[in-house]
């Protein structure tokens, strides 16, 4: 006979309705990335989702300019922001997960850059919270970056970016 586990103490749910809540959390067609897509299309910008030759499968390819953008969740990519807080239980199962997470998001960047892409992020806490940037002015940024030569960027909330997107550029 198995031994019965309990539950944590901190957890409400049953195991059972913990995973079906954690199976409904999406990794494509998120609302952020929906805002940046829909954004992006109407001012005439054509693009591939997800494309399966690319490494990491980024959110949008723009083949013609060889660029790409993710749009990364704060919680899940370990972003140093407001949104971002290291659930309380679990604590080793969470840092290992975000550290993995975020290792391999800057292999791909990586391996993006060296194959010739240009690449930009855009933070979720940039479009939500208190210090997001307005709508338009973050699809300004896209397209800026869109129409320039920077290898990548990152779009981050406004109390971060003092006024302007981050250039991570290679020299």
């Amino acid at each position: 006979m198995k031994p019965i586990r309990p539950k944590p103490i901190s957890d409400v749910h049953t195991p059972e309705v913990r995973s079906y809540n954690m199976s409904r959390v999406r990794g494509r067609d998120t609302r952020p990335e929906l805002v940046i897509r829909r954004g992006l299309h109407a001012r005439g910008y054509r693009f591939r989702l997800h494309d399966k030759g690319l490494p990491g499968r980024p959110d949008l390819v723009f083949s013609k300019r060889r660029a790409t953008v993710f749009v990364h969740g704060c919680f899940w990519h370990g972003h140093d922001c407001p949104l971002f807080r290291m659930p309380a239980t679990r604590t080793e199962f969470w840092a290992a997960k975000i550290t993995a997470n975020r290792s391999r998001d800057a292999k791909i960047q990586a391996a993006l850059v060296d194959a010739g892409w240009r690449v930009l992020t855009v933070w979720e806490c940039s479009l939500r919270g208190v210090d997001r940037w307005p709508q338009d002015q973050i699809l300004d940024f896209c397209e800026t970056f869109l129409n320039g030569a920077f290898s990548t960027h990152e779009i981050v909330n406004r109390d971060q970016s003092t006024g302007r997107i981050h250039d991570y550029s290679r020299p």
